[in-house]
C-alpha cells in the first residue's frame, strides 16, 4: 500500500493539472513582456503586434515534452503554423540546478538536435514570464491575437499521458485553436486543461 501511495504520488507530481491556477483572462490583453533569447537577443511581445503569437512552455528533461518532440508532434506544429506567418515562443522557465535548465548555447544545440522550429527559444530563468502567464506545465501553451489579446490557452491535445501512441487518438486542442483563428473563425475550445511536468521554478 505504502508503495502504491507513493507511486501515485510521483505519478500526480509528473502528470500536473494547471486547474487550480487562473491564466490571464481570455480576450484581454496578453501580459507584456521582454526576455534574452538563446541567442542574445531581447524579444519583446510588442515586437508581433499583427501576427497571431504562441507561448510554449517547455523542459526537455519532461516525459511529457519528450512524447510531443521524441515524436515529432511539435515540431511539425512549429513548421506549420509558422509558415503560415505565426510567431512560435518556446520557453524554458525551469531555475539554474533544475530540470530542463539549460543557458542560450545549450538551448540551440537541443533545438538543432531535435530539429524544432521556433521562431525563438526565450531564457526565463527567474521564472517572471512563466509566472505572469501563470504558467503550471511543461507544455503548456498560449495564443495571443493579432491585437495582443489571448484568445487560446491550455494543453497541446486532449489525452493526458507521456505516451506518443496516444497522440493519433487526441483531440489536437492546439492544432484546432489554430487553425479556426487563421481562418478567423472563433475559436471553439478556447480554454482545455494543460497537462505535463510542473514548470520548474526556483
Amino acid at each position: 500500500m505504502r508503495l502504491m501511495k507513493n507511486l501515485g504520488m510521483i505519478a500526480a507530481g509528473l502528470a500536473f493539472s494547471a486547474t487550480a491556477w487562473a491564466a490571464p483572462s481570455l480576450g484581454a490583453p496578453a501580459p507584456a513582456f521582454s526576455a534574452v533569447d538563446s541567442n542574445g537577443k531581447t524579444v519583446s511581445l510588442t515586437d508581433y503586434k499583427g501576427k497571431h503569437v504562441v507561448l510554449e512552455w517547455t523542459n526537455d528533461g519532461c516525459p511529457f515534452v519528450k512524447k510531443h518532440y521524441g515524436s515529432g508532434n511539435m515540431q511539425s506544429l512549429q513548421k506549420e503554423f509558422t509558415a503560415q506567418n505565426v510567431v512560435w515562443l518556446s520557453v524554458i522557465s525551469s531555475a539554474p540546478g533544475q530540470q530542463g535548465y539549460v543557458d542560450g548555447a545549450a538551448a540551440n544545440k537541443l533545438t538543432a538536435a531535435r530539429g524544432a522550429a521556433p521562431t525563438a527559444v526565450l531564457l526565463d530563468p527567474k521564472g517572471d514570464i512563466g509566472r505572469l502567464y501563470g504558467a503550471k506545465t511543461t507544455p503548456h501553451l498560449f495564443v495571443i491575437d493579432p491585437t495582443g489579446k489571448l484568445e487560446y490557452a491550455g494543453g497541446i491535445d486532449s489525452i493526458a499521458s507521456p505516451d506518443p501512441a496516444d497522440i493519433a487518438g487526441a483531440t489536437p486542442f492546439l492544432k484546432v485553436a489554430l487553425t479556426e483563428a487563421l481562418a478567423g473563425k472563433p475559436i471553439s475550445t478556447p480554454v482545455t486543461k494543460p497537462y505535463g511536468c510542473s514548470v520548474k521554478y526556483g
